[in-house]
């Protein structure tokens, strides 16, 4: 989740190796560090119960799991995010220490504070990527989430599901019901 500007610009090479000695983790976007903040417990729960089912999934593939600690780099040069929950199957992936930049799946959970940013301008961003397949934002307020999938025509289309929905995801063959992440989620009041 962003929370405000280091607003002071910085290359690309100048922000993965400041970044790398800082206490918080920071997104880079058009020459700027913005410092992320942490989450609500249902978030973190949301995102470890994703985590939990793909690692099982993908177990012996080629594919990895990566949590909200993994950087995705839209090109070497940025802008850079932290999504909550990412998949990649490139091998070039396999060897990054830094950022990926393959990712076929990015997950973000919402928060009222970055929702509009996760839709909008990431999104925008996140679609830049011509690994990624799918982009999925799962509510931590309430059960739901909305997948966004790449069709045969290259268009994004969303397939939104709620309470008792089977959630399919194409892009690592897939398929699980959505109470699976909403396991000991409690939501706010």
């Amino acid at each position: 989740m962003i929370a405000s500007p280091d607003q002071h610009f910085m290359s690309p090479a100048t922000y993965l190796d400041w970044e790398a000695q800082q206490e918080l983790k920071y997104e880079y976007l058009d020459g700027e560090a913005y410092a992320m903040t942490g989450g609500t417990i249902p978030h973190n729960a949301i995102a470890i119960n994703l985590i939990a089912a793909l690692r099982n999934h993908v177990r012996g593939t080629t594919c990895r799991v990566l949590g909200a600690d993994a950087k995705v780099g839209i090109t070497e040069q940025g802008p850079f995010f932290y999504p909550d929950v990412l998949v990649t199957c490139n091998e070039g992936d396999r060897r990054a220490i830094k950022f990926v930049q393959f990712p076929c799946l990015v997950v973000e959970v919402l928060s009222q504070t970055t929702e509009a940013y996760d839709r909008g301008s990431k999104f925008s961003q996140y679609r830049r990527l011509e690994s990624l397949r799918e982009y999925v934002l799962i509510s931590s307020e309430q059960i739901g989430v909305d997948l966004f999938c790449l069709n045969k025509q290259d268009k994004w289309e969303l397939t939104p599901y709620t309470a008792g929905d089977t959630i399919q995801l194409t892009s690592i063959n897939f398929q699980f019901p959505i109470d699976l992440l909403y396991e000991e989620v409690d939501f706010l009041t």
